[in-house]
């Protein structure tokens, strides 16, 4: 009798638990908007020949419209990184604000007085969203990311930033897909918009998750986009190649000479790369010096187009 007893509680115990994980797992899934579905596109850039059918007057226009706000976010603890940033890549955008933990007297950034990244985040792009003036695209990053912004700026051309768009290295976990953080995030204004608009609604898009597991901020992210109609797609150029990379260039070449050694280059990197990962504030300086000052002696070069820096800058 006995034996039975504790035979049945024991499946009441058993049956209790497996009931609270199902209802756990059943709250974490209903973070993800699984209803809507969507295969993401592969964005490129216009070929040089369409944009030979363009007059000079509308790729001059073209240029001075596509303007960039750089939304770096950094902590103290990451100093010399947010340092190497500010010296060297950030100059290109057209407006480039650092969004911090926590003030720092070293270097100039706005205080949002917040420790967690999510919380963050929302509070920089509000923040981003509400000063951008006339700035129309935004690209969200952190400080160990090195970002190419004129070969941003030849991917979103001839985008309209008044349609959703919101591009850079897509992942895919169950059925989200989203950005990867580490390697940049590019949003078009009526992205933001939308966004910002979204974030007051606690239930599709909380400040603070209460799932038993905490989604990354990158996901977050691209789960309250899906409920605003707003979709990864992944930049890529002709051929197929990232230009959103998840590595820093050193790992992408030897990668590809330990798989494609008859054909490094080709292989390795898109001439029209946007982002590298992961370097170091030296190796930022080293590419720097490669993408922006290099230059082979008499030799002109003939792109259809030229970005110009923003008024009083001081990039290379």
């Amino acid at each position: 009798m006995l034996s039975e007893g504790s035979s049945f509680l024991k499946g009441m115990v058993l049956g209790g638990i497996f009931c609270l994980v199902l209802s756990l797992l059943g709250t974490f899934r209903a973070g993800i908007p699984s209803q809507i579905e969507h295969l993401h596109h592969h964005l490129k850039p216009h070929s040089k020949e369409e944009l030979q059918k363009l007059s000079q007057t509308q790729m001059s226009e073209l240029t001075e419209q596509v303007r960039v706000y750089c939304i770096i976010m950094v902590t103290p603890k990451i100093l010399v990184h947010w340092a190497a940033a500010n010296d060297t890549w950030s100059k290109h955008c057209d407006k480039s604000v650092f969004y911090s933990s926590e003030s720092a007297k070293a270097l100039e950034a706005v205080d949002l007085q917040e420790q967690d990244e999510w919380v963050r985040l929302r509070k920089a792009i509000k923040h981003a969203f509400k000063n951008a003036g006339g700035l129309r695209w935004f690209f969200v990053a952190r400080p160990t990311t090195f970002a190419i912004i004129e070969n941003l700026k030849y991917l979103v051309l001839v985008k309209e930033p008044s349609e959703p768009f919101y591009i850079g290295h897509v992942q895919k976990s169950g059925e989200l897909e989203y950005v990867e953080y580490e390697s940049g995030i590019v949003l078009s204004y009526e992205a933001m918009r939308r966004l910002v608009e979204v974030f007051k609604d606690e239930g599709k898009c909380p400040e603070r998750s209460k799932a038993l597991w905490k989604l990354s901020e990158e996901k977050q992210l691209a789960t309250c986009l899906k409920y605003s109609g707003v979709f990864a797609e992944n930049g890529e150029d002709a051929q197929g190649r990232e230009l959103f990379n998840k590595k820093s260039v050193g790992s992408l070449i030897s990668d590809s000479m330990a798989q494609n050694p008859s054909d490094v280059v080709e292989i390795c990197c898109s001439d029209m790369a946007i982002t590298f990962t992961g370097m170091s504030p030296s190796q930022m300086q080293v590419m720097m010096f490669g993408v922006y000052r290099l230059r082979p002696y008499g030799h002109n070069f003939h792109d259809s187009l030229t970005f110009l820096p923003p008024k009083g800058s001081d990039n290379d």
